[in-house]
């Protein structure tokens, strides 16, 4: 018996006249340059990823082509693109100077971009502080205005309720009743440019 086969055998008696009765069955397979080989691990190049891409509808990665459930961290690119946003903004007149955000120094949060069954869900969660730089013009004087703007968390499809604290860093410099112009004049004039930078970013975010 070569490679494979049945083999059946029987016996019969033990020559003393008591007939006794034995069988056996088995298969015996060895490889052979003939049989199929392994299945092997491919990795995929840069031509089966486009034309993937190309043949195909769905969103997502291209492992998954189901669009099942699919969470991709985004937190690089949004924050870098606040920032770029967020400095944009440019120099704002205000009642009696202006000022200009000069410094993004706090950008904390989380962005992401979810797939289910075939169909993209965007979010996120962020914090701010802005650096703020300027001149307010007092009693036929200019005087130089620092300060920083708080914006608290705000998630994605907020930011009407977008909220602003403003703070100035050199208050001993101005009397009370100019400190407060001032911080009030700063909210008014930022809050509708900072909602706009950050609603071009949700719209960016969505497109992605």
């Amino acid at each position: 018996m070569e490679n494979g086969g049945v083999e059946n055998a029987h016996a019969h008696g033990d020559g003393n006249g008591n007939g006794q009765a034995a069988s056996y069955t088995y298969w015996v397979r060895e490889t052979t340059a003939d049989a199929a080989p392994l299945p092997v691990p491919k990795k995929l190049t840069a031509q089966d990823i486009l034309s993937t891409q190309s043949q195909s509808t769905s969103i997502g990665s291209v492992w998954n082509k189901a669009g099942t459930w699919e969470e991709k961290n985004l937190n690089n690119w949004a924050t870098q693109r606040l920032k770029e946003l967020l400095k944009s903004v440019g120099s704002l007149d205000l009642s009696c100077g202006k000022a200009e955000i000069s410094e993004v120094t706090k950008c904390v949060g989380d962005a992401f971009l979810v797939t289910v069954r075939n169909k993209k869900r965007v979010g996120y969660t962020y914090e701010l502080t802005l650096k703020i730089k300027g001149e307010w013009h007092l009693r036929e004087e200019n005087k130089t205005v620092k300060g920083h703007i708080d914006i608290p968390e705000f998630s994605f499809g907020e930011l009407d309720d977008l909220q602003m604290a403003v703070q100035l860093s050199e208050e001993k410099d101005f009397v009370q009743q100019d400190k407060q112009q001032i911080i009030q004049d700063l909210k008014k004039r930022f809050l509708q440019p900072v909602r706009e930078k950050l609603l071009q970013f949700e719209q960016e975010l969505k497109d992605r």
